[in-house]
């Protein structure tokens, strides 16, 4: 008696490697939280997120983008201790910088947008491109960080700029140009 065994495909490549890539992206997210500089302007620390925020939005496009920064957003909530500094917890999604927080999977998603359309597709545009989306994305995240931040310590929004927006410009721009310089890197050794 012959037994025919057929194979069946239960989740597709395409969707196993998306959500690696995802997950990479979600675990370099909270990797970077650690890297962290006091801000001699304001009590929130500088740290290397919003490059990795940037990344995640040109490799993985608009809809993986934000869907890694979400895990990320998950995995702290649920007490992995990947915000900045090693805090964890829902305490640090309606803390003071809950704002920026919630507004990295917007942020990734637009940067994405921006880049790629709604289809990922090459990430190798012009650097006015990316330096754009990346600005854009930057607007996002400072929009809803100050308004975070205003709301949990109760000052004007004036305030809440120059201590959760202005004081942040250098170190922004040099993320930028980290991320334009990581891309065209892998541009060069893609050729």
């Amino acid at each position: 008696m012959a037994t025919e065994h057929e194979s069946v495909e239960l989740v597709g490549d395409e969707l196993v490697g998306n959500v690696a890539r995802a997950a990479l992206f979600a675990a370099l997210m909270g990797a970077s939280a650690y890297v962290s500089f006091p801000n001699p302007i304001s009590p929130i620390p500088v740290t290397l997120q919003v490059l990795v925020v940037f990344l995640a939005g040109i490799f993985l496009g608009p809809v993986w983008g934000g869907v890694s920064i979400t895990l990320y957003l998950v995995a702290g909530g649920l007490g992995a201790p990947v915000f900045a500094g090693g805090s964890a917890g829902f305490g640090a999604l309606v803390g003071p910088t809950a704002g920026y927080l919630w507004s990295y999977p917007l942020a990734a998603s637009l940067v994405g947008f921006l880049v790629h359309g709604t289809e990922l597709g090459d990430y190798r545009v012009s650097t006015v491109r990316l330096v754009g989306a990346m600005v854009a994305g930057t607007a996002v995240i400072y929009a809803l960080g100050v308004i975070g931040f205003a709301f949990v310590q109760n000052v004007g929004l004036g305030a809440a700029f120059w201590t959760a927006a202005a004081a942040f410009i250098p170190a922004e721009a040099f993320k930028i140009a980290a991320a334009v310089g990581i891309v065209r890197s892998d541009a060069i050794a893609a050729n």
